[in-house]
């Protein structure tokens, strides 16, 4: 009887879908750290387990999944498409920068507050040329040991390329017959990590929950209080970029398709960027989301969803305007037009640059109020609000992920528009049902 009334609840709860059970988990745990404060705490490795199970499936989906989408592209294609991705990054990121700075002199976050003493200390930013170099890897799998990025990702494309041209120039049928076992190897393996991540997002409502409850432990309600115009500044800038650029531009103008829709079909991303804070450790759900809601072709998520992850920082960019007017704003300065477009120059050329390192967008902080001559222990004043606030601006990149892979999915022909999402027939996740 006992087994039989727990099969039931259990059923009963597999039966609401599982972004409806995160976005609980999501609300209940910051209401729990508000409320229990301290004590909550002992809930902290039940959230690093969710992030460390996530992090455990990034370089390998990035390679199963990049080797896919090679196998469907030709090296001109393949070259085609990357420069696309890479020109929309860059002009989205430039807007982004500008879209915070416009709102921050508007709202004026910072006017009456005074500066306090606040110590931090922040890393080197690697310099332009170690960035270009980095992307070369002296071992390769030593660079997906470590989780580079940029570095697998260049790997796995001369590979994926090798595999394809002698496909292509080879008369012996064997060497076409291992060409094809390692295609269909990558293939069984990114099916097999879909099914992965599927399991760990049914642990991930677990992990949401203690993820929240240990953040607003922390932060208390103080931060909101202290910092409130600051987020609320943020929040503005970031639903300006979303709404215009993201969805009214990039969803509805260029591609002619419903902005609902196409956040019907990323929310579980969303959701788990938000709880996470991470582009790079909510890529296995952002690209589940695009396989099995946005319907686009592997070829096109593949590449250009791991590459997002790592240098499309619209989110950072923004916020670094922001910072910089606030930091201005406390000390009783003003920053002039040639200085707020070094700002957006900087946001945007060393966002690659920091990629990957931890605390970036606190590193980045630093080389822009070095720039413009603001005191950098602004810095350390902010930076016990900025895991709150790194949320939505990851929240922000992963929007930004998924829209250009969708766009660029349009532009190539590499989009179903007639089921998913798109039809309002949404998987939330594979192996769901």
């Amino acid at each position: 009887m006992a087994f039989d009334t727990v099969s039931h609840w259990w059923k009963r709860y597999r039966s609401v879908a599982i972004v409806y059970r995160i976005g609980a988990a999501f609300v209940l745990g910051s209401i729990a750290g508000l409320t229990i404060g301290e004590p909550v705490m002992v809930l902290e490795p039940l959230g690093d387990l969710f992030v460390r199970l996530l992090s455990m499936i990034v370089v390998p989906i990035i390679i199963f999944t990049l080797l896919m989408g090679i196998k469907e592209l030709s090296p001109t294609s393949l070259g085609k498409i990357g420069g696309q991705v890479v020109a929309i990054y860059a002009v989205s990121s430039m807007i982004a920068v500008t879209i915070g700075l416009a709102v921050a002199n508007l709202i004026e976050p910072g006017t009456g507050m005074t500066l306090t003493d606040a110590d931090f200390e922040a890393d080197e930013a690697p310099s332009f040329m170690d960035v270009f170099l980095g992307i070369v890897p002296e071992n390769p799998i030593e660079a997906m040991a470590t989780g580079d990025i940029l570095a697998t990702i260049f790997f796995v494309i001369v590979f994926g390329l090798a595999l394809v041209l002698l496909r292509e120039s080879t008369d012996d049928e064997s060497v076409r017959d291992g060409v094809e076992t390692v295609f269909n190897v990558a293939e069984a393996g990114s099916k097999a990590l879909f099914k992965v991540v599927w399991g760990i997002m049914e642990y991930g409502v677990i992990g949401i929950f203690a993820l929240m409850a240990v953040a607003f432990a922390e932060a208390g309600i103080e931060v909101f209080s202290t910092f409130a115009m600051l987020a609320l500044t943020l929040i503005l800038a970031v639903t300006i970029h979303i709404a215009v650029v993201y969805l009214g531009v990039m969803i509805l103008l260029l591609t002619q398709q419903s902005p609902i829709a196409f956040l019907a079909g990323i929310k579980d991303a969303l959701l788990t960027a938000v709880s996470i804070s991470s582009s790079s450790a909510t890529l296995p759900v952002s690209m589940s989301n695009a396989d099995d809601n946005l319907h686009l072709n592997e070829g096109i998520y593949s590449f250009s969803l791991p590459l997002g992850a790592t240098i499309n920082m619209d989110g950072t960019g923004m916020y670094l305007g922001i910072v910089a007017i606030f930091a201005a704003n406390i000390v009783g300065a003003s920053l002039t037009l040639v200085e707020q477009v070094t700002v957006v120059a900087i946001a945007v050329l060393a966002g690659i640059g920091t990629a990957g390192v931890p605390s970036a967008g606190l590193i980045l902080m630093t080389l822009v109020l070095t720039q413009v001559g603001l005191p950098v222990a602004v810095v350390g004043f902010i930076a016990g609000i900025d895991p709150l606030l790194d949320r939505i601006r990851t929240m922000t990149n992963v929007t930004g992920d998924l829209a250009v892979a969708t766009l660029v999915g349009y532009w190539n022909g590499g989009v179903d528009f007639t089921s998913g999402s798109w039809s309002g027939e949404t998987d939330l996740l594979p192996g769901a049902d």
